[in-house]
């Protein structure tokens, strides 16, 4: 188990089981939400994620076909995981895990055709233009 929260505390998560993939995401959205750098994230099942205090707010562009769901606490607005359509699981992001080491290191990163010029791929991991093809 893992747990979790956001800045001021307020929200809470706890994750009972291992992450399906821990990666990083270049695209312009994602960069819009870290303050410029890739969004480490991991991939959840969301019957093995529970939030165990408080309640977020989230925000969806009504403007977008399929666009993303972010949740995020109300207080001090920490972006705590996305809901993407047609992915399964929850896209949780790495920063706000209590213990980030956890996390490890990326096994991919996608979105890469976006990256800014400042932003790192660690050596060895694929990198895909977009999304990479599901198998």
């Amino acid at each position: 188990m893992f747990r979790g929260g956001c800045y001021c505390g307020r929200v809470r998560y706890e994750v009972t089981a291992e992450p399906v993939i821990s990666a990083q995401c270049h695209c312009r959205p994602c960069q819009y939400f870290s303050g410029g750098g890739p969004n480490y994230y991991m991939l959840v099942e969301p019957a093995r994620f529970a939030y165990s205090a408080g309640q977020t707010a989230s925000f969806r562009r009504p403007d977008l076909e399929n666009a993303v769901t972010r949740e995020f606490c109300p207080s001090c607005g920490t972006h705590l995981l996305t809901r993407r359509p047609g992915l399964r699981q929850i896209v949780l992001k790495a920063g706000t895990l209590d213990d980030p080491s956890l996390y490890g290191k990326p096994r991919m990163a996608i979105f890469c055709a976006e990256m800014a010029p400042f932003h790192l791929i660690p050596d060895g991991i694929p990198a895909f233009e977009g999304l990479p093809e599901r198998r």
